[in-house]
């Protein structure tokens, strides 16, 4: 099992040093990201996205980083949008996209492949379009060419994994002068608030015993992680937090949504990393503190459940609640580990924040614990070489 240096994360000039691309400064600025991008969106006219006419529907591309831009779109249009959203990461566009339809592209740095490509195809066919990326870029050069509205991402954001907010915001307010979601200037800036509370909660110079994000990397290095979120809401969340274990904290991770999720993870429970599976014959000790190590090799790695909860929302679902307890004391009894996150009282987008944000930090402290740059990665600079990418 990876062996976590507690040290390491304490020390936060140890950390600026890791720490080369300030991937943790670059998260603590997400409150300033969404109110510079209010402002940048305004100065483009984000009122008039679509000519200021709703359109008949709405396809959102972005991958990678910003694929959870698309999540967050559809979650909060899903229960009231007028028009159907949908997500597409690469081509095919779908073929009923023509002139009446907006099509949404987001990429940071501009130049990615899928959404670059449907803009493309959506400005062929003649669909509005909204863009959010990187000012001068080819993204940038379609969307100007098709006579839509581009938002130019804040200068200075290197990684579309520290620049959620910068791209999530101009997609909101123009979903919200569509009047698909409610998403006023005044609903992000309470956002932004929330933002900045987490980040100096999460700050590097505060100690892990007082430090949710820290703490949290802890517990995510002695075991597998499953992330579990209780709805839609935690869903998202639990996506984008598995997304940034793999990429940034470089450890695996799955993760599910109740109630579906349910049953595929509890199966999980009776299998070869928990205690309750490692009873069988030839099945690999797990957690016995007589193992000998020498004698019965390293001890299997363990599951650990990371349950993301939204039990503030305005109308708790009963029923969702009792199967995300019942579901963490049937971990609880077959050994697994479990963390446990519940989101704060607030709009959707403020509790959503509040998850994404402590993931974002966790992960990205676990890298620093496990001696890993967390904004570099030796093998995906080899991929982009090998594929030009």
């Amino acid at each position: 099992m990876p062996q976590l240096d507690e040290s390491l994360i304490d020390d936060e000039e140890a950390v600026l040093r890791r720490d080369s691309r300030r991937a943790l400064r670059s998260l603590a600025t997400a409150g300033a990201q969404v109110r510079q991008a209010i402002t940048l969106s305004q100065e483009a006219g984000i009122s008039r996205v679509g000519g200021g006419d709703r359109p008949r529907a709405v396809v959102v591309a972005s991958l990678g980083g910003s694929a959870v831009v698309a999540d967050v779109l559809e979650l909060l249009a899903e229960p009231g949008s007028p028009v159907p959203v949908s997500v597409r990461r690469n081509l095919p566009l779908p073929g009923w996209v023509g002139s009446l339809d907006l099509v949404v592209a987001v990429s940071q740095s501009g130049r990615a492949e899928g959404p670059l490509a449907l803009a493309a195809e959506a400005a062929r066919r003649g669909a509005s379009l909204l863009t959010v990326g990187a000012p001068g870029s080819p993204l940038a050069d379609i969307c100007a060419r098709a006579r839509g509205i581009h938002v130019d991402i804040p200068a200075g954001l290197t990684s579309s994994r520290t620049s959620l907010w910068a791209m999530l915001t101009p997609v909101l307010l123009g979903a919200g002068a569509l009047g698909l979601v409610d998403a006023r200037p005044a609903i992000l800036t309470a956002v932004a608030d929330r933002l900045d509370l987490q980040a100096e909660l999460f700050r590097p110079g505060s100690e892990t015993f007082v430090n949710p994000a820290k703490s949290l990397a802890v517990d995510l290095a002695d075991g597998i992680p499953v992330v579990l979120g209780d709805g839609p809401l935690a869903g998202v969340a639990a996506g984008r937090a598995a997304s940034m274990l793999a990429r940034t904290a470089r450890i695996p991770a799955t993760w599910g949504e109740l109630p579906d999720a349910a049953s595929q993870v509890v199966a999980c429970f009776d299998g070869p990393y928990t205690e309750a599976g490692a009873g069988r014959e030839g099945a690999s000790r797990v957690g016995d503190i007589f193992a000998d190590p020498y004698l019965d090799g390293p001890p299997a790695p363990r599951l650990r459940l990371l349950m993301l909860r939204d039990t503030s929302g305005d109308v708790p679902d009963g029923s969702q609640r009792m199967l995300a307890d019942a579901l963490v004391r049937t971990a609880q009894d077959a050994g697994v580990r479990v963390s446990e996150h519940d989101t704060e009282a607030g709009h959707p987008l403020e509790r959503l924040a509040g998850h994404v944000a402590l993931t974002d930090f966790a992960a990205t402290y676990l890298a620093l614990g496990l001696g890993m740059d967390p904004g570099l990665s030796p093998h995906v600079a080899d991929l982009r070489e090998r594929t030009g990418g």
